[in-house]
């Protein structure tokens, strides 16, 4: 009796993917997280076993093998990288400066060096002096509301607003792509992203699950408004030493 067969869809997607080995190679990594050709937001985030978004407060905790390389993969191949204050302040964002490979494969793909550095705050509570605003090699865009109160941070930032009394994200993605900025990446925080999804804007979910049971009050990686569940289909699912790494995207 012949084995049966794995039925596809009309664009050749299985409904499931065989667990294989994350590759280190640059090019095979890009063949893995593409640029795509149509618009698209894509979130990258990273979660503990038992669903923790972080370790202490802070995502740093729960990192492990293949998760750097598959986090500058996603900036390298990004037309704008889209980030919450509230992250942004959490982390202590750097400003979003590439390796040299890298920006030497965005120029070779015809990209701009950098990618756009975009923080959303609605109450433009940011610190001109963090390296994010101070030492960025493109001026960084702000996207926030017409209610939100006066900032110094427009002196080192492009302010956009966009809603009234809080950040209308789609016409953010929409002014974005005005700018030629198509391939959206988002690194959260959670309220951002439960905000994207209510607002029914994520086309891809790159997750990265560490092995790690991690419990206490850590929040998970989406929290917002009630928004209905939107059906993903899984891309692929590669692992190294224990690490798994996931890409799902709309069908």
């Amino acid at each position: 009796m012949s084995a049966p067969q794995t039925r596809t869809d009309a664009a050749g997607h299985r409904p499931a993917r065989p667990v294989s080995t994350l590759p280190s190679a640059a090019d095979e990594l890009v063949d893995r997280y593409p640029r795509l050709d149509r618009p698209a937001l894509r979130v990258n985030f990273i979660a503990s076993a038992d669903g923790a978004v972080s370790v202490g407060g802070l995502s740093a905790g729960l990192q492990g093998p293949g998760d750097k390389e598959v986090f500058d993969t996603l900036r390298m191949v990004c037309d704008a990288l889209v980030v919450a204050a509230g992250t942004v302040r959490a982390e202590g964002y750097d400003a979003l400066r590439l390796t040299a490979p890298a920006r030497a494969w965005r120029v070779a793909n015809g990209l701009p060096e950098f990618p756009l550095m975009v923080i959303v705050s609605g109450s433009l509570d940011l610190d001109p002096e963090q390296l994010i605003f101070s030492d960025a090699p493109i001026r960084p865009i702000v996207l926030t509301h017409r209610a939100a109160p006066a900032s110094p941070i427009a002196e080192v930032a492009e302010v956009i607003a966009l809603g009234d009394d809080r950040v209308d994200l789609a016409a953010g993605v929409e002014a974005l792509h005005a700018r030629g900025a198509t391939q959206l990446l988002c690194e959260g925080g959670p309220g951002l992203l439960g905000s994207m999804i209510a607002a029914d804007l994520v086309d891809e979910l790159c997750l990265t699950v560490a092995p790690l049971l991690v419990g206490g009050p850590a929040g998970r990686i989406a929290h917002g408004p009630p928004a209905p569940p939107r059906r993903m289909s899984l891309r692929h699912a590669l692992t190294r030493d224990d690490m798994l790494f996931l890409r799902y995207a709309r069908g």
